[in-house]
């Protein structure tokens, strides 16, 4: 489509992410073929990772500092200035827009890998039957020591751009361990809750089969509505492969988006529960009266946010 209508002079400046080289090697091509230009002596690119944080208020488009590049030195100068019009945080020019991409590629790939650490260690933790936000709290005191919390890794960005780098490593002959282990613990945070879940209930006696389950949250974070790659849907269907009856409720989340996309109806009312499980830490969930929704004294609730009273949880991630 860009292609189509490129003419000469034009410079095009790519935000998404990708794995790098992906600009040079995949796009160019592409706007050389419907344009009919030539790279670098026609037409231009330059390549600037977007950073934006969805649902937060705080660290927005502007008070993010923005890194930029262009496919010649001139371009570079051009596309930073461009940015530097709006960006207050000011900008990073990277000297080519292989490093470029590459920047953004590992700013996700470290999240995720540092999440899947300590993901890592909620599982060893919970074999040993000590919780895992006390060992890190205790930990935390020491200052340089790294604030990760376990959980879900979802989203449209770090549950997938790892995969962008790992593919562009393997082309090149090289199996990236670190990072592709790291993405096979998070990918199965949600299978280890519901297996958690299951087990609980069935130490306080009641049955799985037929029982009732309410999920809160499938949105990737909390007071965002955003439900792309969300990983609350490995828990769900976990469940439903035990023969648990699964309401999933969240007031951020648009119901027409969830069906067309995981097939499941979200509900409007809440009905009482066999177990609870916290999913996402809407600031809404956090004041809901979590006694009027157990069926019954064997009932158990899960905090996969370890945001919940203690008092009134049976376990957390």
């Amino acid at each position: 489509m860009v292609g189509d209508v490129l003419k000469p002079g034009d410079i095009v400046i790519y935000e998404s992410t990708v794995y790098p080289g992906c600009t040079e090697e995949d796009c160019v091509p592409v706007l050389e073929k419907f344009s009919g230009l030539k790279f670098n002596s026609d037409f231009y690119c330059g390549y600037s990772p977007e950073r934006i944080n969805p649902g937060d208020k705080v660290n927005t488009l502007t008070k993010i500092k923005k890194v930029t590049s262009g496919s010649t030195p001139e371009i570079a100068e051009i596309v930073d200035s461009l940015y530097k019009s709006i960006i207050t945080a000011g900008t990073h020019k990277a000297p080519s827009l292989k490093v470029a991409e590459a920047s953004k590629a590992i700013e996700n790939a470290q999240r995720d890998i540092n999440i899947s650490f300590v993901n890592e260690l909620a599982l060893i933790f919970d074999r040993m039957g000590i919780d895992t936000t006390d060992v890190l709290e205790a930990a935390g005191t020491k200052w340089n020591f790294l604030r990760y919390k376990p959980g879900l890794v979802g989203g449209h960005c770090i549950g997938v751009d790892p995969y962008y780098l790992a593919h562009k490593a393997e082309s090149l002959g090289y199996h990236p361990q670190v990072i592709l282990s790291g993405r096979r613990i998070n990918d199965n945070i949600g299978i280890f809750i519901a297996n958690k879940v299951v087990k609980l209930m069935i130490q306080k006696g009641s049955s799985i089969k037929g029982s009732k389950a309410l999920i809160l949250g499938i949105t990737f974070k909390e007071n965002c509505p955003d439900i792309r790659n969300s990983k609350v849907i490995d828990v769900y269907s976990e469940l439903v492969q035990f023969d648990v009856d699964v309401d999933i409720y969240d007031p951020f989340a648009n119901k027409e988006e969830v069906f067309n996309e995981y097939g499941i109806t979200l509900c409007d009312t809440f009905k009482t529960y066999d177990s609870i499980i916290l999913a996402v830490s809407h600031d809404s969930f956090l004041n809901l009266d979590f006694d009027k929704l157990k069926k019954g004294t064997n009932s158990i609730i899960f905090d996969t946010k370890a945001c919940l009273s203690r008092d009134i949880v049976d376990s957390r991630l």
